[in-house]
């Protein structure tokens, strides 16, 4: 098929939902519809000669071409899902199709694919399921950068793992990204929570029991590490584990092996562990309320996530990850929030972290009835914050009020501050001379 006849085709399909572009045999592309257009961010001109690779940006472009494949084997695939880059850097998932495009001849001349944006199906489904993955995961601070960069790694050594971070920073997030991410996303990830439950049913909660153990043991129960065979054992609260559970716990993790209550024969057990807290175990060992023969045990690797406060460059990027999120679960249109409210989430130093900025945001979409959210629709103890920022503030007045309370923040650390802000340090300079904040 000829150029010209792909893109009379195209113009025929720009009146579908679905994307489509075609590539010729170097997968150069084409032509490209107009909702490829949209979900891709790029106009066709911009897109036409180059590589597919270049715009499509998916997670399977350097290794696992769906395009490719079909154009090597004469065939079609068929609602493949995979993760691409529009042109304002955000992560989508799609459904892709790809099929080859032959001359008269029935010549290999190219290949076309459709493809559809499937994030509110994607966004229910994980609200859902709780089916996290390592694109869930909100941010552009460095210091989570940082930590999404090694979480593959970690993923794959299948050792012994130790969240630490305060209360809504996204521990539980984490250890499912670890989980998927691992050779055993095929099991399940068994949760535990040693702060809800009373110490005295951690252990069969944990190994399980066999008939009789006790009163009411009428029947054998397969505890959690039983569960998770072939997968992996959240612990969470772990620092709310007591003394004589931790000595058992710590048995299992050297032998790999437990027994049931009730029963005298071990069961080997194939488990990673991953346990979270937002205690300082350390200290905890200190003060003898923890053991350090386990924590060296669990603490192969250890991941301490950085409390919201520390990340405020992704407050925005949240608040609008959670009112798509709620957009499509209460079915609304809300478009976002105020910039007053903005300022007041800015300013807040969230001692629920993430959780509490999604509680928020949940709260204002009861309220809200219309396009934005505005402070009427907040939480009222956030009426009580002391608010730097005015809505009649101008640009200038607002950014020299912003790097302020980031300099406040960070201890007036100016390496930090520009970390933070996502510059660099002589333009950082330039503006704290300008604002008169360089003494």
């Amino acid at each position: 098929m000829k150029n010209q006849d792909c893109g009379t085709l195209i113009k025929i399909l720009d009146s579908i939902i679905e994307g489509v572009f075609t590539v010729d045999r170097d997968y150069r592309i084409t032509s490209m519809n107009s909702a490829a257009e949209k979900i891709l961010g790029i106009k066709e001109n911009e897109a036409l000669g180059k590589y597919c690779r270049d715009i499509f940006k998916a997670d399977i472009c350097s290794f696992s071409c769906a395009l490719k494949k079909s154009i090597d084997t004469d065939s079609a695939i068929c609602n493949r899902t995979v993760y691409i880059e529009n042109s304002h850097g955000k992560k989508i998932p799609i459904s892709v199709n790809t099929s080859v495009i032959k001359d008269t001849h029935g010549n290999i001349t190219g290949g076309v694919e459709s493809f559809r944006d499937i994030s509110d199906i994607y966004s229910l489904r994980k609200t859902i399921e709780s089916a996290y993955t390592f694109e869930d995961i909100v941010t552009k601070s460095r210091s989570m950068q940082e930590i999404l960069s090694i979480l593959p790694d970690i993923a794959k050594s299948d050792s012994s793992v130790i969240i630490q971070g305060e209360s809504g920073t996204g521990k539980e997030l984490i250890a499912h990204a670890l989980h998927n991410l691992s050779d055993r996303y095929s099991k399940r990830i068994v949760p535990i929570n040693c702060a809800a439950i009373p110490d005295n049913l951690i252990e069969s909660e944990l190994f399980g029991y066999k008939t009789g153990a006790f009163t009411d043991a009428r029947k054998d129960k397969a505890g959690k590490i039983a569960v998770a065979e072939g997968g992996t054992l959240f612990i969470d609260e772990l620092g709310e584990m007591s003394m004589n559970i931790q000595v058992k716990l710590l048995r299992f993790l050297q032998d790999r092996r437990y027994e049931p209550l009730g029963s005298l024969t071990p069961v080997e057990a194939d488990v990673r562990v991953i346990a979270a807290t937002n205690r300082d175990l350390e200290e905890d060992i200190k003060n003898g309320r923890f053991r350090q023969d386990l924590y060296y045990r669990l603490n192969v690797i250890n991941i301490k996530l950085p409390p919201l406060r520390e990340r405020l460059e992704d407050i925005p990027l949240l608040v609008d990850h959670f009112i798509s999120m709620y957009n499509i679960v209460k079915n609304r249109q809300i478009e976002g929030v105020t910039d007053a409210v903005m300022q007041i989430l800015l300013n807040h130093t969230f001692p629920g972290n993430i959780r509490e900025l999604e509680n928020i945001i949940e709260h204002a979409f009861i309220l809200c009835k219309g396009e934005y959210i505005n402070e009427s629709h907040l939480p009222q103890y956030l009426g009580s914050i002391s608010i730097r920022y005015k809505p009649e503030s101008s640009l200038e007045e607002m950014e020299r009020l912003h790097i302020l309370n980031i300099l406040e923040k960070s201890g007036w650390n100016r390496k930090k501050t520009a970390e933070i802000l996502q510059i660099n340090k002589s333009t950082l300079w330039r503006k704290l001379k300008k604002y008169g904040l360089d003494q």
